[in-house]
């Protein structure tokens, strides 16, 4: 295979590149969306996608979404990639992580155990139109305020946050060396001095009551975030039986593997077989120094556990691990992955199994990943998996709670978080030239936005009507 050859423009050639692309795509292009005349059922899209899901867990996928159209939006990254195709596009490219709404960011554990902020979520992970991952983003801030009854002028300002935090940290990283771009990272201590900083400087008495209320929450999760761990998961997830842990059965949300036989044709002991084989598989793609930390740990236990809402559905699991004793025990999340939405209309991806492809473009846009992020195949010829942590003090912001000052200043940091992610493989020097100086572009995708929230009702209301008349079947409350 021929060597990849490498350009290395100067930084006037690649922003002369980035300004040039307005000609091409015009900033105000962006704004003024109106759905394809031939744009297809969002319903349908939707069956298409339950085709290749557990059956028995599709009413719980469509019972999560059927809450809001918020919780509906975070499941439909199928839809709106469809609508996405035919949007304005500058040829700007970088790692995409393809569904990111504001729940797929968060806390967790680097490897060094200083808790970041970043995204979380990278099933949909393709390289692709920086565009893309920005339209996803702050969509589901109009979509969220709105559900969250927010004033149509508190619900823009909320979206302005989100795309001018984007534009104006993708200006910073413009001027940053390179490898000051790849060692950015958004720390809890920063995250803290933001908070105390957004606290102070909020006026009036009302708004202060309300940024004090976000401290304290925020701090809260914080705080929380440290306790979830492993040990933690122990207590909740698992039981003692005759002297040894398993993991407790908790239908449908978690069914250990002795109890999964008739799902798969196999039995318990089978279920449990296959999976400590694709466990030696996971290890082989580990780096040398994690695999030998990772031999270390003995599988116990196995069971299937139903996680978020759009990925409802697809296979996933967890296995309990010990190592020296029971009071050392390891959780490991084990999850499909499948093709990207993405994929339907961007080039397919370089890496043939898709769990490579989830973890690869973790890796990209992440500022520090799990140290046990990996891939395997599944048993069956057309099933990918891909492994990491279940909890490694993990956290999320509670989106249904936020206030208008809470989200303006998740807003902030998601928009700064994304631009980062998309410093990291694309060219931020060319991106932030296109973007300009002045809030035009935040104002374009602020009216995409908007226009796509107004779309995202009707297809929840389409959504609603087809479980109301028995086209889909929805479980409420799991």
């Amino acid at each position: 295979m021929a060597e990849k050859k490498v350009k290395h423009p100067s930084v006037e050639e690649r922003a002369s590149q980035g300004k040039g692309y307005r000609e091409k795509t015009p900033i105000s292009s962006h704004t003024g969306w109106v759905p394809a005349s031939d744009r297809s059922d969002p319903v349908a899209l939707l069956e298409e996608q339950n085709q290749t899901r557990e059956q028995d867990l599709v009413p719980v996928r469509h019972g999560r979404m059927l809450v809001s159209p918020f919780t509906f939006y975070r499941g439909a990254a199928k839809i709106m990639a469809a609508d996405l195709k035919d949007t304005p596009r500058a040829g700007l490219d970088c790692q995409l992580c393809g569904d990111a709404h504001l729940s797929n960011f968060g806390v967790f554990a680097s490897p060094e155990r200083n808790l970041l902020f970043d995204l979380n979520d990278f099933d949909e992970t393709l390289p692709g139109p920086f565009e893309y991952d920005v339209k996803r983003m702050t969509a589901s801030f109009t979509i969220a305020a709105r559900s969250n009854t927010f004033t149509k002028d508190q619900t823009r300002d909320v979206t302005l946050t989100a795309v001018r935090a984007y534009r104006e940290a993708m200006a910073q990283f413009a001027q940053m060396r390179t490898l000051d771009i790849w060692y950015a990272r958004l720390s809890e201590q920063q995250l803290v001095e933001a908070i105390d900083l957004a606290v102070a400087t909020q006026k009036g008495k009302a708004l202060k009551k309300a940024a004090h209320g976000m401290g304290k929450t925020a701090r809260q999760s914080v705080a929380k975030a440290h306790t979830r761990d492993s040990l933690q998961a122990l207590s909740k997830l698992a039981e003692l039986a005759d002297g040894r842990y398993r993991i407790v059965s908790q239908p449908p949300i978690v069914i250990p593997a002795r109890d999964l036989g008739d799902s798969y044709g196999m039995s318990g002991d089978e279920v449990e077989h296959a999976i400590r084989e694709q466990f030696r598989s996971y290890r082989a793609t580990l780096p040398e120094d994690r695999r030998h930390l990772l031999e270390r740990f003995e599988v116990i236990d196995v069971a299937r556990k139903v996680v978020g809402v759009g990925s409802v559905g697809t296979r996933a699991f967890i296995a309990l691990l010990q190592g020296r004793d029971q009071q050392d025990p390891l959780f490991l999340q084990v999850k499909e992955a499948t093709r990207s939405v993405l994929e339907d209309h961007l080039p397919r991806s370089r890496f043939k199994q898709p769990g490579e492809r989830v973890v690869q473009g973790q890796r990209m846009m992440q500022a520090a990943s799990d140290i046990f992020l990996g891939w395997t195949k599944g048993v069956q010829d057309n099933r990918y998996l891909y492994w990491r942590q279940l909890r490694d003090m993990k956290g999320s912001a509670v989106v249904e709670a936020m206030k208008p000052v809470g989200m303006t200043f998740y807003a902030n940091a998601c928009g700064w978080t994304l631009a980062r992610a998309h410093a990291r493989s694309g060219d931020p020097i060319a991106i932030a030239a296109y973007l300009g100086k002045s809030d035009k572009f935040d104002r374009s995708i602020t009216d995409f936005s908007e226009r796509y929230a107004d779309q995202n009702d009707k297809d929840y209301q389409s959504f609603a009507d087809a479980v109301r008349t028995g086209r889909l079947d929805a479980t409420d409350g799991v």
